[in-house]
């Protein structure tokens, strides 16, 4: 019969935990599905970066007494940043695992590994929505904590750049809104410079996404697409002007991630010379084991009550920093009258 002696098995180390929720089914959210962000392991608790004309970079590390990184002149302005540390905890009974056994087998481990392989999923999918609330935050250059309105960091703020905008006028029958999508490219490759891109996306609220869908200009167009886009639901993604426009569905604590009335564009397929212009940087676990370790993106680990073995605290935990390296490459446009 199992008993909470059964967590004592490999099966339930840190490595294995770990694997497990690694593992676990991908909750899809738009950012991760979209691939926009690169990841990057990092050893310690902060990311240094550097700011020079609204670029953001890392700064690498040197051997210490050795010849450190050159940055020469004009003087860059240093941030340390340090990264957030996401943990929640659940909580398994001894009544639960209380004659647990895998369908079929007689091997009572099997079992409970299947009972805490379901949490683990469960404490994944928080940690997915978490770190998708980081990345909107970082793509908006306002990283917000878990209220949505509470700042981590400011990118604007911390490297003294200011964002830009862009007024489409979509509430004026007359506004040329091809024309203002040209405008906000040419905002965007200014802000690039020779950086490279593959494409422009913007993620809107309904109410700016029903604003541009009804402008006449755009429903005018609509006439000479194929049957196909006509049939579909264009809150998914149309092209219009050059961008790719598409509703972005997301709140916490009742705040929207993308505000009513607004949208963000940027480009996507960005790379710098320090990397992804999207990366989020994982830190490692605050674990023994784990000390000046590359980060993962995710963590698991188990203890035992250790005064009465009526249960097992299962503990997840994640140590991201999302950034985008040149914020100014984001607009954000209005709907305005």
């Amino acid at each position: 019969m199992p008993t909470l002696d059964v967590f004592k098995a490999d099966a339930f180390s840190l490595t294995s935990l770990t694997a497990a929720i690694l593992k676990a089914p991908y909750q899809p959210r738009r950012i991760g599905q979209l691939g926009l962000f690169d990841e990057q392991p990092i050893t310690t608790t902060t990311v240094m970066v550097e700011e020079k004309d609204g670029l953001l970079t890392l700064i690498p590390t040197s051997p210490r007494g050795g010849v450190p990184d050159t940055i020469g002149k004009p003087k860059r302005t240093a941030r340390s940043f340090a990264v957030p540390h996401l943990a929640r905890e659940s909580h398994i009974n001894a009544d639960e695992v209380q004659n647990v056994r895998a369908f079929g087998s007689e091997n009572e481990v099997e079992g409970v590994q299947t009972l805490v392989n379901r949490q683990l999923s469960f404490l994944r999918s928080m940690q997915e929505v978490t770190l998708e609330h980081l990345r909107i935050g970082a793509i908006k250059g306002v990283i917000n904590d878990s209220d949505g309105t509470t700042p981590i960091y400011n990118l604007f703020t911390e490297f003294g750049v200011e964002q830009q905008t862009k007024s489409m006028v979509l509430g004026t029958t007359t506004t040329d809104v091809r024309a203002k999508c040209v405008e906000i490219i040419e905002q965007v490759e200014d802000a690039l410079g020779a950086a490279a891109y593959t494409g422009i996306r913007a993620f809107c609220s309904s109410a700016f996404f029903a604003a541009l869908i009804g402008h006449g200009e755009v429903k005018e167009t609509f006439k000479y697409q194929e049957g196909d886009v006509l049939r579909r639901d264009l809150r998914n993604g149309f092209v219009f002007g050059g961008i790719t426009w598409e509703v972005y569905r997301g709140s916490v604590g009742g705040v929207s991630f993308v505000e009513a009335d607004y949208a963000y564009v940027f480009p996507e397929g960005v790379l710098t010379e320090k990397g992804g212009l999207f990366t989020t940087y994982f830190a490692p676990a605050d674990f023994m084991e784990t000390v000046n370790s590359p980060g993962l993106p995710m963590y698991a680990k188990q203890a035992v009550d250790p005064e009465f073995q009526r249960f097992v605290k299962i503990h997840s935990q994640s140590n991201p920093l999302p950034l985008c390296l040149m914020p100014r490459t984001v607009v954000k446009a209005y709907k305005s009258s």
